[in-house]
């Protein structure tokens, strides 16, 4: 159901995300960089695959020290992905295509790089000091909280000018900003009324569970199952320095600024378990639109597991509340990196046929996977800041793989992270003409999704699980699909004692079994997924 009309579902309801980092999608000027005029370049590209709107990464003015989440300014673009000019043009191409922009915005911490900043740490009187969090340190010159930084180390950075530590959750240059000041609430919501005036369609939040802490800045507690090896931000439990209370009065206020305008929307990057994810929806719906659903990243790859998690998701949503789900990020290793190339093809049917909106990240639909880098080719901060733990996000971030030219048509020049050598294989252009590749398959999942009501807004009941695979139905009036996952290995049997059926195959990732006729029981393949048509005296 539509929070806004039970008989209307809103763009962002019935469509599919598409997630492009700016920096490897396409280079048009020819520098190893990916920028927005490349990024216009591929909208055909888009447009066929069937995508209905695209989240670019932050591409405002940044120093980079986090590759555009440390921001300068909000109200400009970078130069190194081109002008206001090329967004400009960017969002009117993209509406062109009857599709949708969605911005990155970081409001929860600004570069040191930012005026903001500047005049902040300029002096303790300055009026813009408590626009970010600033303490006097412990009776023993310590920082104020044992708080701890998600990139390493602690989270606290000594000022000598003004003898006072600030607070910066990430890295030393991305100072947190203070959102319990109404200044900085009412700057920031300008800053989002200009996006929305240029005809941005909507925002993802990034680290929304951050932006309000403890204000009596108690130390968090040490986290009883951290095991070494892990990233060191794990040894304790962030009770204290993320998800307070107060952070839904500020999701409130942003949604509030949205509902000036017609059909725009907030995606929250929300970490948390999914009875505190839920709370980010806010009451009566005055939240976040999608708080990301992280679970298909984080569960481990078993169907008892995920089908635990997807009914518990689908019971404590709230009210008119949207799902979403995700299978791939710019911060966590790729799909196929994760489960392997063939059950990557069962995680895009799942994906696409759960209800909710889905989101995808590029380069997953051709089935790219993690590119080893050297440790001494490193540029991600989290991977150079705690090295030796392998958490470099370098290898899920590498360049769009176009076709088997050389750069592999992402550029002209070399790239500013490599490209595998399997991209002269794995690529947009050879699979484009392959019927039978992962490219197609998604493209068909894109499309039947787009035609059948029941997939796209349709209801979810379950049907079946064990320890191989899963099954569930989608609904919408008399039409209903069943969907079969497979998420071993081996062969299965699949006849669910109390639920008989008849109906056509309408897509299998093994295509030979496309249109074969199926009643009370199949073989399901290894490694398989099909998408069932049910006959209408099944529905």
């Amino acid at each position: 159901m539509s929070i806004v009309d039970k008989h209307r579902y809103l763009w962002w309801q019935t469509g599919v995300i598409y997630q492009i980092y700016p920096r490897s999608f396409q280079d048009a000027n020819k520098d190893g960089i990916g920028d927005l005029a490349g990024v216009t370049q591929r909208l055909d590209y888009l447009e066929w695959l069937g995508v209905d709107a695209i989240w670019i990464s932050p591409v405002y003015t940044s120093p980079m020290a986090d590759f555009g989440y440390d921001i300068a300014d909000y109200l400009s673009i970078d130069p190194l992905f081109g002008s206001m000019k090329d967004f400009d043009r960017l969002v009117e191409e993209v509406h062109r295509r009857n599709m949708k922009l969605v911005m990155d915005l970081v409001p929860n911490h600004t570069s040191d790089k930012h005026k903001w900043f500047i005049e902040s740490r300029s002096s303790r009187d300055n009026p813009k000091r408590d626009w970010y969090i600033w303490r006097d340190p412990k009776p023993d010159g310590g920082p104020p909280t044992n708080w701890l930084s998600v990139f390493g180390g602690p989270a606290w950075e000594w000022d000598d000018d003004t003898g006072q530590y600030y607070y910066h959750a990430f890295l030393k240059e991305q100072p947190d900003l203070n959102w319990r000041n109404p200044e900085v609430r009412n700057a920031m919501f300008d800053v989002i009324r200009f996006w929305l005036d240029k005809g941005v369609d909507g925002f993802r939040v990034d680290v929304m569970w951050h932006m309000v802490k403890d204000d009596q800045f108690r130390d968090n507690p040490p986290n009883p199952d951290y095991q070494p090896g892990r990233a060191p931000y794990e040894q304790l439990l962030p009770v204290y320095s993320t998800d307070q209370p107060e952070v839904h009065d500020v999701v409130r206020g942003m949604r509030a600024v949205l509902e000036e305008y017609e059909e725009r929307m907030m995606i929250g990057e929300i970490y948390l378990p999914l009875t505190r994810l839920v709370k980010y929806y806010g009451e009566n719906n005055s939240g976040a639109h999608l708080p990301f659903n992280f679970q298909l990243l984080e569960l481990q790859w078993e169907p008892e597991r995920i089908y635990a998690a997807i009914q518990e998701y689908e019971s404590i949503l709230p009210e008119g509340g949207w799902p979403n789900w995700v299978i791939g990020n710019h911060d966590q290793p790729r799909v196929i990196s994760r489960i392997g190339s063939a059950q990557a093809q069962v995680a895009a049917l799942m994906l696409l046929t759960l209800r909710g909106t889905p989101t995808l990240y590029y380069g997953d639909e051709i089935g790219m996977a993690d590119v080893a880098i050297p440790p001494e080719q490193f540029k991600d901060p989290q991977g150079l800041n705690m090295p030796g733990l392998n958490l470099s996000r370098d290898p899920s971030r590498t360049p769009m793989q176009w076709d088997d030219s050389q750069y592999g048509g992402f550029s002209a020049t070399e790239p500013w992270l490599p490209l595998p050598p399997s991209f002269k294989r794995i690529n947009v252009k050879l699979q484009a003409e392959a019927p039978y590749s992962m490219l197609n398959l998604y493209r068909r999942l894109l499309g039947l999704r787009r035609m059948e009501p029941a997939l796209h807004h349709g209801d979810f009941s379950p049907v079946h699980c064990d320890r191989q695979a899963m099954a569930y139905i989608r609904r919408a009036g008399n039409t209903r699909f069943m969907v079969v996952l497979n998420l071993s290995h081996r062969p299965y049997f699949f006849q669910p004692e109390s639920f008989p059926f008849s109906g056509t195959i309408v897509l299998s990732t093994i295509p030979e079994r496309d249109g074969a006729l199926v009643e009370n029981s199949l073989t399901v393949s290894g490694d398989e997924g099909l998408l069932i048509r049910l006959n209408d005296e099944q529905a």
